[in-house]
């Protein structure tokens, strides 16, 4: 990307004496002789669990569940040796397990001893269980009797169980149940991956900035299905937050923006200092009510209403681990509080268009988050652009990362979830459409999917085939997945 800083800039950044905004980030490594190294990251919000959680660890039933001296895998097996390995091999990995609190941790090898333990993980947001030996199926039973989502990790050879696990799975009995039969330990992780959405939206607080909000009858089926918490903000509290922040901390911020970006195109310097304003003033806010998402009215009823656009502090919220949605959208901020729980990834929110040509969809919208791979994960690149279609406010134009494989979907009321994958193709660069555009080529077929399409326009992007544990999810929640490109 080339450096595309206006007059306008250079004399606004000598002015204000934020010399080092002069050069943009590219340029200034291109005089060094160097390529533009990884940019610094947001700062962490205090009290972060995990990326999208305020409160408490998720906590995770987990039982060994063994017979003594079963035939398979061998009737040599020392089930506490077995056990063991799996904490040292599995369960040790802070990175995949730091914001769990494990519950239970003991081997059952009975069906009382399985009764007595699932009774003591009522208030638990699932359970694991791991296969160790055969005859564990009725132990199973009266775990799954408790009426908690569980998922059963079964590795080769711990017993023939399996053959009936599916079957299982389609009963009444078994509705909240699955299961991953792999030898990789690893998977493990992918189990609890599911109880920490749903803990997620559970304890998620959601502020809305608009003069009118929801429709009561949406909040309120909302909190009864997830537990989530809505709370209306006004342009008056946003305008006091807004007005507490100093002039220096905006600068600051402001000079952090420009110093990092790839280019500074048509916004001048008094815009990009009232964006950063108002982003602070985003963050004290979501601090002030202990929430992880905030979103905006910015199209309605907060248009030209505050200071700036909301773009710069939704996109510095996403990389920071909390949310920061367009457009007063529920649907996209309760669909981005999954995929976060999910993989501690923030959504990228689109108004798509296809390209059949390519077998794809182009995914547009003039904000992009940087730190798609997640707070702790590479920074991409970006330019400081307006808002295309108002060529107003200030906006990061993000270049994501082509070859990439992302997850699309939407939560549409609280029962259906449309959804797709594909593989990023392409980013493309033109002044159609929104600023920060990528080009999916689907899973399957691109006519089917705008055939299919419905439920309106926006999506949310993720990073990564996320198809399985979204199906986990959609399984324990009684939610219909519907792949809009089959």
């Amino acid at each position: 990307m080339s450096c595309e800083l206006t007059r306008r800039m250079f004399v606004g950044s000598v002015i204000s004496g934020a010399a080092g905004a002069v050069l943009c980030g590219g340029c200034a490594a291109a005089r060094r002789g160097m390529s533009p190294g990884p940019r610094m990251s947001a700062p962490r919000p205090a009290g972060l669990i995990s990326p999208g959680c305020r409160g408490t660890k998720v906590r995770v039933g987990k039982l060994y569940a063994g017979l003594p001296g079963a035939l398979w895998p061998t009737p040599k097996l020392d089930l506490e040796q077995e056990m063991n390995a799996y904490e040292r091999e599995a369960f040790a990995d802070a990175r995949a397990f730091g914001d769990v609190e494990f519950v239970g941790n003991r081997l059952v090898t009975t069906a009382e001893q399985a009764r007595q333990a699932a009774a003591g993980m009522k208030d638990v947001d699932g359970i694991v269980i791991v296969h160790l030996s055969m005859g564990i199926m009725p132990m199973v039973k009266e775990v799954l009797a408790v009426g908690k989502p569980t998922v059963l990790f079964a590795a080769p050879y711990s017993g023939h169980e399996w053959t009936g696990y599916g079957a299982l799975m389609k009963t009444p009995e078994g509705a909240m149940l699955d299961c991953l039969l792999t030898s990789d330990v690893r998977q493990l992780a992918a189990a609890v991956r599911p109880f920490r959405a749903i803990h997620h939206l559970r304890e998620a607080r959601i502020l809305n900035v608009s003069a009118k909000g929801w429709p009561e009858d949406s909040v309120a089926r909302v909190r009864a299905k997830f537990g989530t918490d809505i709370v209306l903000i006004s342009r008056e509290r946003v305008m006091a937050a807004y007005e507490s922040i100093p002039e220096s901390a905006a600068g600051a911020e402001a000079d952090r923006w420009i110093r990092q970006a790839v280019a500074v195109v048509e916004p001048p310097r008094d815009e990009i200092v009232r964006s950063c304003r108002l982003a602070l003033a985003f963050e004290k806010l979501l601090d002030e009510e202990k929430g992880t998402v905030i979103t905006t009215d910015c199209y309605g009823t907060m248009y030209r209403q505050l200071p700036a656009f909301p773009c710069v502090g939704n996109v510095r919220l996403n990389d920071m681990g909390l949310g920061g949605i367009c457009e007063s959208d529920l649907r996209s901020a309760l669909t981005h509080i999954i995929f976060q729980g999910l993989v501690g990834r923030p959504g990228f929110i689109s108004d798509p268009t296809m390209d059949e040509s390519k077998g794809g969809i182009i995914l547009a919208h003039c904000l992009g988050s940087m730190k798609m791979d997640g707070p702790d994960g590479p920074s991409a690149p970006y330019k400081l652009r307006t808002i295309m279609e108002r060529q107003e406010g200030c906006v990061p134009q993000v270049k994501m990362r082509v070859g990439q494989r992302v997850t699309q979907a939407i939560l549409v009321g609280t029962d259906l979830m449309p959804f797709f994958t594909g593989t990023i193709i392409d980013a493309p660069e033109s002044d159609r459409g929104c600023r920060t555009k990528i080009t999916v080529r689907v899973d399957g077929s691109a006519r089917n999917l705008w055939r299919n399409w419905g439920h309106g326009l926006h999506r949310v992007t993720c990073y990564g085939d996320l198809r399985a544990d979204l199906e986990r999810f959609c399984r324990f929640k009684q939610i219909t997945m519907v792949d809009e490109a089959a």
